[in-house]
């Protein structure tokens, strides 16, 4: 423990951070961590299991430390590894810290459950993350900056070569702050790996503005180091209330400033901007919820005028800090795009196990979707190296890597599985799309079906506009002959939409509501490749173009490609859509359509419903009108209604179809 004194002493002077992997039995690696925490003066943060319930945290309540600094910290990765936990702690300590990983004895770690597997690998239980586990363990050995104790091997502590006394050197960070001091209105966006001083920044920005400033983050928790420097003139204001009262609070206010704003759904963003007349954006590249460029490249690309500052130069700990290096490499936070060479482009499948025999080559697909999707985080490295059913194709260009298709084994359910999906009664783990043409898009045979669903795809931006994307696909239709469709999940924009027609997909169903992350109306589209697979796709563009009309009434959005035409026809499907509204839980929003027409060709009263389709009223409305306890007694009302209703219309077949949805488990 001595020799850990003087080695805390050292980084402490360089200012620098390393990290301790503890690997053993678990009671053994809790002893070693609490021995050693003994020693060190600091805070002792605990993140995972706690065994000193001092100061601890759940890995999935990291985010509320997102903002706050710690000195040393234990990372207990024995049951399961959260790999976006690990990387948002690293980012939390200060220089002079240790931060301790405690993992499964060494040789058997790869082959042990991993209980962070049920959040990516679709699962109903844990299952074994060995590549990942590989990939760790050769990153980690790699470093000689990393100290390693292995139970029943000696515990030595390396040294690491001496540098020199650590010196902050903040002068960029002040040329921007002069800068944004100096800024007329507009729109200007931050963009820094933790440890920069962005948020420090931020606060002097509010400390010494001459006028107001308000400060909004995805929580309020997050903001410490803000508020630290902002003093006096710190003020909070959630997103969601600044969009509510913007009236009260907007007025006579200079500056918005929004902490960590690529977590913030883009929807909210696009409304924030616009209400204040200085906007500073400021987001973490390498981070928890993805990476500052995709966030440059989507959100900010899509704001008239954006001006766009870094911050490169790392503050709370000096350059070459060995601890942010070796979480940079193990979860491949380094930008890998490549510059378009001469020469054809080449394609061709790859395999999970491809990250054991060609990591570097996977490691650049993982990179060039990162830098294409902003959402993309660890988690999607944890599924794609271990989930079941991973599949990749890949352009290269002499081989350097130029674009990458993911796909997703999707379907195979039984059909006693896919009409509980449809009737809502089960909803497995996986299969998005398989599942959402059944819960959502009302086919019972979709989920029965084998299919792929493309997860991610991304071309180098110099190469975009060749044909790759689309040669990309066209290949892996001949990887996939022996299933019935391929799908793909989006945020509807028109440009998109283009590309995937031209790739011979067809729309099947565009969701009632914006996704949170896009600010987009989800669609989906299946490109057919069997005969089963072609009649399903048939039968969910005519229901489709049947149900544009009722969708429209929805939605808020005139690009989308949907139909104005009006038919009240009842057909055997909308009897069944609406058996499974009546009598199991089929949603509101996917019968919308079905229950326009019955109320259309229902000559009895149906109030409730006449008011939501008909007469366009909002559920809290329905509720206040006719003294309803709120959406739940209001949603069996409706049922009671649609009840009601069909058995006025035909009594035997209403009571056929109540047995058969009864039936299903």
């Amino acid at each position: 423990m001595h020799d850990l004194i003087t080695a805390t002493a050292q980084i402490e002077r360089q200012g620098w951070r390393r990290l301790l992997v503890i690997s053993g039995e678990a009671a053994w690696c809790a002893q070693q961590a609490a021995d050693v925490m003994l020693q060190l003066s600091g805070d002792g943060l605990w993140v995972g299991k706690p065994e000193n319930p001092r100061l601890s945290c759940e890995p999935q309540a990291i985010r509320t430390l997102l903002g706050r600094e710690f000195r040393h910290a234990v990372f207990d990765a024995r049951d399961g590894f959260h790999a976006e936990a690990f990387a948002a702690l690293a980012g939390t300590l200060r220089a002079g810290s240790w931060l301790l990983l405690l993992v499964p004895e060494w040789e058997r770690w790869a082959q042990r459950p991993d209980a962070d597997s049920l959040r990516w690998s679709e699962g109903d239980s844990p299952c074994a993350s060995t590549r990942f586990v590989h990939h760790v363990q050769r990153s980690l050995l790699a470093d000689p900056r990393v100290q390693l104790w292995r139970q029943h091997f000696p515990r030595t502590l390396s040294s690491v070569a001496l540098q020199p006394d650590w010196q902050t050197d903040n002068r960029a960070q002040q040329d921007i702050l002069t800068q944004l001091l100096n800024a007329t209105p507009g729109i200007y966006a931050l963009t820094a790996a933790r440890g920069r001083g962005k948020s420090a920044l931020a606060g002097m920005l509010a400390a010494r503005w001459p006028g107001r400033c308000l400060v909004t983050a995805p929580g309020r928790v997050s903001t410490d180091v803000l508020a630290q420097f902002a003093g006096d003139h710190f003020q909070f204001v959630a997103p969601d209330r600044l969009l509510a009262e913007a009236e009260q609070l907007a007025p006579g206010i200079d500056w918005l400033l929004i902490d960590e704003a690529a977590a913030i759904p883009a929807p909210l963003l696009q409304r924030l901007v616009a209400l204040f007349p200085r906007v500073l954006l400021t987001t973490t590249v390498q981070g928890y919820e993805g990476t500052g460029r995709g966030f440059m490249l989507k959100f900010c690309a899509s704001l008239p005028a954006v001006t766009h500052y870094q911050l490169a130069e790392p503050l709370r700990w000096a350059a070459n800090d060995p601890l942010e290096q070796i979480v940079a490499g193990m979860l491949l936070f380094e930008e890998g795009i490549a510059e378009p060479l001469q020469g054809a482009v080449h394609y061709s499948a790859l395999e999970q196990d491809d990250w054991l025999r060609q990591p570097e080559r996977m490691a650049t697909i993982y990179q060039l979707l990162t830098s294409a999707h902003y959402r993309t985080s660890p988690l999607d490295l944890r599924r794609m190296m271990d989930a079941p059913g991973m599949h990749f194709l890949v352009a290269t260009q002499a081989e350097s890597v130029q674009g990458a298709l993911w796909l997703v084994d999707e379907g195979g359910l039984s059909a006693e599985l896919a009409a509980a999906v449809w009737a809502g009664k089960r909803r497995p783990r996986g299969n998005l799309v398989a599942q959402s043409l059944a819960a959502h898009g009302g086919s019972l045979v979709a989920p029965q079906l084998r299919s792929r669903r493309i997860s991610r795809i991304a071309v180098s931006p110099l190469l975009r506009g060749r044909g790759i994307g689309q040669q990309l696909i066209a290949h892996a239709l001949e990887q996939t002959q022996e299933l019935d469709y391929l799908s793909v999940s989006f945020g509807f924009t028109e440009p998109l939409w283009r590309f995937w027609q031209r790739c011979g997909f067809q729309l099947v169903r565009i969701g009632s509501q914006r996704e949170a992350s896009s600010g987009c109306y989800a669609a989906m589209a299946v490109l057919p490749i069997s005969s089963a697979g072609r009649q399903l796709t048939a039968c969910l563009t005519q229901r489709l173009a049947r149900d544009g009309y009722w969708l429209r009434q929805q939605v808020d959005a005139q690009e989308l490609p949907l139909t104005d035409q009006r038919d009240l026809t009842l057909t055997d499907d909308d009897w069944q859509e609406l058996s499974g509204f009546a009598w199991a839980q089929r949603p509101f929003e996917a019968s919308f359509a079905a229950l326009g027409r019955l109320v259309g060709q229902y000559t009895g009263t149906l109030p409730l419903l006449h008011a939501a389709l008909l007469e366009g009223q909002s559920a809290s409305d329905i509720c206040t009108r006719f003294v309803l306890g709120g959406r739940k007694a209001l949603l069996v009302a409706w049922r009671q209604e649609v009840q009601q209703a069909l058995i006025g219309l035909d009594a035997s077949r209403a009571q056929q179809h109540e047995q058969w949805v009864n039936s299903l488990q």
